[in-house]
């Protein structure tokens, strides 16, 4: 088996969002397809950092690197990749570009053996745990409080919300969280998510005004995922922090263990370089008895690694990402009971929708 081709696209997606007008919101992915010399198909995607140099990187420069090369030897691939595009390991547009790809490597995989990419991995279950991100920017308090109660009375007791982007700073953060613990109650799991936002000081205010809501975790509450300052703000607070959603390989995860920076991990498959490089992070997790969770969404490709690893945590069913999966592939699984099962079909467990890419292609610029 080799790999034959390889074709990358951006799509824009319009999103239906609670509460905002539909179609008010968008957001761009690239999508990725690998075909194998017998015919095999398979998928990634990545998100919508540098798009069009994510699509070039994968078409113009690592295609000619794994042309004919085996999808199923994913350590050869990345090796290539990385010696002859990356030899310094840097993070974004590259990590980015072998995300997509090695996602879809996985996904031949899969098909070849007619195992789920979960499975493949380690095959510890066929589910993983779930929870909602709900809780945008756009929402004023009683919207706030009006969309955590849908989600709710619909059956789920974990959701999470954006701080740190409030007009009114850390005070208006602190006073929104509370609406929202006040009003579901404190039997559901509440988080919050800064993305990388706050100084250390807003933070720690943030923290020390809040401590009292009982909150799972902080999530990526400092500019640069600072290990040191993480460090010493996760000293400061009782809070857990969680972190490394959008880190681009295993050594910037590794800072974030051996500094002692977090309490839960958070590799996304889609963003770190594939399920090669988190099952890496998740392991050196387990060594370090740290659990894993999935921030920075694609619940449906991350799944797979909550799933299949022993240590794996909650896939994030982000409003905008978790959205967007539904709507590009067809039969992909939601959250049901506060749980993701994992489809019985090879892979993925689902296939893209062709019509929705086409309507959604837009030209690289």
């Amino acid at each position: 088996m080799k790999i034959k081709s390889l074709k990358a696209s951006i799509h824009r997606i319009p999103l239906v969002v609670p509460l905002i007008e539909e179609g008010a919101l968008k957001r761009d992915m690239v999508f990725c397809e690998v075909e194998t010399d017998d015919g095999i198909i398979g998928w990634g995607v990545t998100g919508n950092y540098l798009a069009a140099a994510v699509v070039a990187a994968l078409e113009k420069h690592i295609f000619p690197v794994v042309e004919g090369m085996d999808p199923r030897e994913v350590e050869a691939i990345h090796w290539a990749v990385w010696w002859k595009l990356n030899p310094r390991t840097m993070t974004g547009v590259i990590s980015n570009a072998l995300s997509a790809l090695d996602i879809a490597l996985w996904d031949i995989h899969g098909k070849q053996t007619g195992r789920t990419v979960a499975q493949l991995l380690g095959g510890h279950r066929d589910w993983a745990s779930t929870y909602i991100t709900f809780g945008l920017h756009q929402y004023d308090r009683d919207q706030l409080v009006e969309c955590a109660k849908m989600f709710v009375a619909e059956g789920n007791n974990a959701l999470k919300m954006v701080v740190a982007v409030d007009e009114g700073g850390w005070r208006e953060d602190a006073r929104r969280i509370r609406a929202v613990r006040d009003a579901v109650g404190d039997d559901v799991e509440l988080m919050i998510d800064a993305n990388f936002i706050f100084t250390p000081v807003e933070a720690r205010m943030l923290c020390r005004a809040i401590e009292d809501c009982n909150l799972s975790w902080f999530e990526e509450p400092l500019h640069q995922n600072d290990a040191r300052a993480l460090r010493d703000l996760r000293r400061h607070t009782r809070i857990p922090i969680a972190a490394g959603q959008n880190e681009g390989h295993r050594w910037r995860h590794r800072d974030l263990v051996e500094n002692q920076a977090v309490d839960i991990l958070q590799p996304n498959c889609c963003y770190n370089g594939g399920y090669t490089e988190t099952r890496k992070i998740a392991h050196m997790a387990q060594a370090y008895n740290l659990p894993i969770a999935n921030g920075a969404g694609w619940p449906v490709f991350n799944m797979h690694t909550m799933a299949g690893l022993m240590n794996g945590g909650s896939v994030e069913f982000h409003v905008a990402t978790g959205y967007m999966g539904s709507v590009l592939f067809d039969n992909t699984p939601g959250p049901e009971n506060n749980r993701v099962k994992i489809p019985d079909a090879p892979g993925l467990g689902f296939e893209a929708n062709h019509d929705v890419l086409k309507d959604t292609l837009i030209e690289a610029t």
